[in-house]
């Protein structure tokens, strides 16, 4: 998990090559764009959405493939009402509201790649808000009936700073059976 970093996360990394070939990615509360940018590299359409997004919009605006949405996730309607993502990305962010949203933005076979940290990480700083930090075993019950689970992890990581995690990458129910290779760290 990169924090504050312009790596992408190795989760998202890792799991990014599941999501269909020049898929329509929904980069949700992107920050600074750093799987925004990935994304595009690996050849993806992106939108990126914050709260914040003038520093974002200088570092896209010169890349193609790329939708800046500013958005108040938290207190405005979901935005994405009629639109459908090959894959949601989210990382270092927690509103379980969306939850539902989020799955039902995703086509049949669309990807979730979820990764934020987890109740205990208070131990290691910030965030130590109960409501920031996912409970044991949470992701798999967000996803639960819904999706597929292709992998999950609730683990302690030591980079890019000391801290529990729990990440997820599951596929939504209803597309073309696909396989799954395990991909290499």
């Amino acid at each position: 998990m990169n924090h504050d970093s312009s790596l992408p996360s190795s989760w998202v990394g890792r799991w990014c090559g599941i999501i269909e070939v020049r898929g329509r990615v929904l980069d949700l509360a992107c920050g600074s764009g750093r799987h925004t940018h990935f994304l595009l590299d690996c050849g993806f359409s992106v939108v990126a959405v914050d709260l914040e997004i003038s520093s974002l919009n200088n570092s896209l605006t010169s890349r193609a493939g790329v939708v800046v949405r500013q958005a108040d996730l938290e207190n405005e309607p979901w935005p994405f009402e009629n639109d459908c993502f090959d894959a949601v990305i989210v990382t270092n962010y927690l509103h379980r509201p969306l939850f539902a949203h989020l799955i039902a933005s995703l086509k049949p076979g669309g990807v979730l790649i979820y990764e934020t940290f987890a109740s205990g990480n208070g131990q290691f700083g910030r965030p130590n808000n109960p409501n920031f930090l996912l409970q044991p075993g949470e992701l798999l019950a967000r996803v639960e009936g819904s999706m597929r689970v292709v992998a999950y992890e609730d683990v302690y990581v030591e980079n890019p700073k000391p801290a529990l995690v729990q990440r997820i990458c599951a596929v939504r129910h209803g597309g073309r059976p696909r396989h799954f290779p395990v991909p290499v760290n």
